[in-house]
């Protein structure tokens, strides 16, 4: 029997004290910032562009273009970014993270370039509405909106025909919940694969999301119930796959790769979403970073150059 991934790697003891003195810093840093729910979610996303907090100004690329498609609740913009060199080989739909509440398409220019000149594909990055101006299921709707526009119109624009998915965070969140849509509607995946990077695929809160605690280390526990009161309004069912992809039906779906650090309150929603999807049939690989926080792409570190590099890798393996 095969026990994947190593166990070890779940072990405190595999963080360095380096990374334990990382951690630390960032929590003492963060403590000092005013929360979204009390400045309000303009104030907060205004701030978090100029860079008051703990990440400098977004930088923002000018190789990226605006492509702007209809949906039934208005124009739908996406933010798009073509490979340096060479023709795309396949379409990469990007959903980004931030809560449903906070983030935009234009947040990770940097890391969507790498993505699209190295793996060699067309970026995409939607420009879902976000709450709580605009509550479930605003953001789910333009991400279907999105994919189903770039089913009919992938090989005319960029000559590939060959889709992956993936975002971070509610991005991982809103990738799995429009597998399982397009699924729905058409009978068949229509993605060749999935990125997962550290998502929340159950409403309900994993043991780890819930037992995190008040660590102001990018995502505690209060964060993610702030969150999920600001998306979704009135009375739900938490446990809806259109909700909570982790209850879906997970059959017939595309190889998925799932990232995730140990130090993340989401730990247990990529192994236990993992676990299903394996067992649902599907081919997945989970990768795990000892110390590594929520959202840890944003550091710049070893994790992050590891995690990149084996993003990449996956989705050139499924477009050879």
């Amino acid at each position: 029997m095969t026990i994947y991934p190593d166990p070890a790697l779940l072990h405190p003891s595999s963080i360095t004290p380096e990374i334990h003195q990382r951690n630390a810093q960032i929590a003492k840093a963060m403590a000092a910032l005013p929360e979204w729910w009390v400045i309000g979610p303009p104030a907060f996303r205004k701030n978090q562009r100029e860079g008051a907090g703990v990440f400098p100004p977004v930088i923002f690329s000018e190789r990226a273009t605006t492509r702007t498609i209809e949906s039934e609740a208005g124009p739908l913009r996406l933010r798009e970014f073509l490979p340096s060199t060479g023709k795309p080989r396949g379409v990469y739909l990007h959903l980004h993270g931030g809560g449903w509440v906070i983030g935009g398409a234009d947040m990770q220019d940097s890391m969507l370039l790498t993505l699209a000149d190295h793996a060699q594909v067309a970026v995409l990055s939607v420009h879902y509405r976000l709450a709580p101006e605009h509550r479930y299921p605003a953001a789910p709707d333009d991400c279907e909106t999105a994919a189903l526009w770039l089913l009919d119109h992938c090989a005319a624009i960029y000559g590939a025909e060959q889709l992956i998915i993936g975002g971070e965070s509610a991005g991982s969140h809103l990738s799995a919940v429009t597998l399982l849509r397009l699924r729905q509607r058409l009978g068949f995946c229509p993605f060749s694969g999935a990125n997962f990077n550290f998502g929340l695929f159950d409403m309900t809160l994993t043991p780890s999301a819930r037992a995190f605690g008040d660590e102001r280390l990018f995502l505690r526990t209060i964060d993610m119930l702030q969150f999920r009161d600001a998306f979704l309004p009135g009375e739900h069912d938490l446990r809806d796959p259109d909700i909570s992809p982790l209850y879906g039906d997970l059959q017939n779906l595309c190889p998925a790769l799932f990232t995730i650090g140990t130090r993340d309150a989401l730990l247990d929603d990529s192994l236990f979403m993992h676990a299903r999807w394996l067992a649902a049939g599907n081919t997945g690989q989970l990768d795990v970073y000892p110390g590594a926080p929520h959202a840890f792409f944003r550091l710049a570190d070893a994790h992050t150059q590891s995690a990149m590099t084996q993003q990449i890798q996956f989705i050139c393996s499924l477009l050879k």
